[in-house]
């Protein structure tokens, strides 16, 4: 696969988090926006959300934030990025993320990534698209969810190919690599109606 025009990132909106979390978000962004691929994220200026961006913008990248009304009244968006959309509902801004991008990176967040990593993975599970999604496992941030998974294959709840559904990078330099490796998607971006 060609490197993506456009990468959708998944991450935390906190700052209370390890100096290597935010490394890592400014790693993403600066990689970005040096190699000209589009960030598409949701929106904030907090957190590890703001620091990828302010790295992308920084290195001469494109920004695309898309941020809910309800969170938006709150004056947690950024306010100096190339585009930001302001929309009705995380449904909503979940599948215009979704529609955006040409492939999803996963770094360490709350519930809220979480929420949004596991949708674009049951969609591509259920094939409404084959984009690539890579987990960035920063300091084995995720290796506890990455267990629940293989838990939840092992008691059969799930049948899951990992190598085809997503795959889990240990370093921020590796994500880049992750995205050349990959196939080509196959099918395009088709979310049902909720």
């Amino acid at each position: 696969m060609k490197i993506p025009s456009s990468v959708c990132v998944y991450c935390g909106a906190s700052s209370r988090v390890a100096d290597i979390h935010k490394q890592a978000a400014h790693a993403l962004g600066d990689g970005l926006g040096r190699r000209g691929i589009r960030l598409v994220y949701g929106g904030g200026r907090v957190g590890l959300m703001g620091i990828v961006a302010d790295a992308a913008l920084a290195a001469g990248g494109e920004v695309v934030g898309i941020i809910p009304e309800h969170i938006q009244s709150a004056e947690v968006e950024h306010t100096g990025l190339t585009e930001l959309h302001v929309v009705d509902s995380m449904h909503t801004r979940k599948r215009m993320m979704a529609e955006q991008s040409d492939a999803f990176v996963v770094l360490p967040g709350g519930l809220g990534t979480l929420d949004e990593a596991f949708e674009i993975l049951t969609w591509r599970q259920l094939q409404l698209h084959d984009k690539p999604i890579l987990i960035a496992d920063v300091d084995g941030y995720w290796r506890p969810l990455l267990a629940l998974i293989d838990h939840m294959v092992a008691e059969g709840f799930a049948r899951i190919d990992r190598s085809r559904l997503y795959r889990v990078v240990d370093h921020i330099d590796d994500v880049f690599t992750a995205l050349e490796e990959q196939p080509d998607p196959a099918v395009p971006i088709q979310p049902r109606k909720l």
